[in-house]
């Protein structure tokens, strides 16, 4: 299943996409009335796709919040530090 550490959360990986689309859909359905797709590097484009995916296939009254997009600091091999473009997407009921 697609990773969620909390509710309302959804973070974006390697599976395809109908995976997180399954896990944002089934959170609206439990009542939450808003939830953040989160991604990082290479996996912000198919974080994209599950936004569009969801609002035109399954969920047309959603809305976009506002998006987000930052650079997070991670430590690399031997201590150093790799930069790292984020995006959080919320999408509201």
């Amino acid at each position: 299943m697609a990773s969620a550490k909390k509710d309302g959360v959804v973070f974006i990986g390697t599976k395809p996409p109908m995976n997180y689309v399954l896990a944002v859909v089934t959170q609206f359905h439990n009542g939450a009335k808003e939830v953040h797709i989160k991604a990082r590097g290479r996996a912000i484009s198919r974080a994209a796709d599950v936004s569009e995916i969801i609002k035109s296939r399954f969920m047309p009254d959603l809305k976009a919040g506002k998006i987000e997009i930052t650079t997070e600091i991670l430590k690399g091999e031997n201590n150093e530090e790799i930069k790292v473009s984020a995006i959080d997407i919320p999408l509201i009921k």
